[in-house]
């Protein structure tokens, strides 16, 4: 975890809410869908080459977040996924969809329809967080 670095695309287009035990806790800068997405603190670039005890942390994480994104968003569907095929670093998309978000029933994958967070959205999404995960989330300013 020494040589750990943020992906400068990832730092681009996210916000950096926090962080858990293993991974960082971004916020897509999209407030069209609840998107957010977990970078786990490490130089693997895939889930299988994680030492197993870190896998099942990670995993634990992505259900934390999950259930935040379903109870705190009301959604019909979360859309969970590793893609990475721009991206290399490890990196788990957790999204909330609803019939009525902006890309129903496609995927979120490159969507042009934008709208970048209020700061004092961002900081209610953030105090949520440490509400609903309490020593599982450490914020970030």
């Amino acid at each position: 975890m020494d040589s750990f670095e943020l992906d400068a695309r990832l730092a681009r287009d996210c916000l950096v809410l926090g962080e858990m035990d293993m991974s960082l806790v971004l916020l897509m800068n999209n407030s069209l869908l609840p998107w957010f997405i977990l970078v786990p603190k490490t130089t693997e670039t895939e889930m299988i080459d994680l030492p197993r005890s870190e896998q099942v942390r990670v995993l634990e994480e992505i259900n934390l977040l999950s259930a935040f994104v379903k109870n705190h968003f009301a959604v019909s569907k979360l859309n969970i996924a590793t893609i990475g095929n721009i991206v290399k670093q490890l990196h788990i998309h957790i999204v909330g969809r609803t019939p009525n978000d902006c890309c129903w029933p496609n995927v979120v994958w490159g969507t042009t329809q934008r709208e970048n967070y209020s700061p004092e959205r961002v900081e209610e999404i953030r105090l949520a967080l440490k509400r609903c995960l309490a020593d599982k989330f450490t914020c970030k300013k």
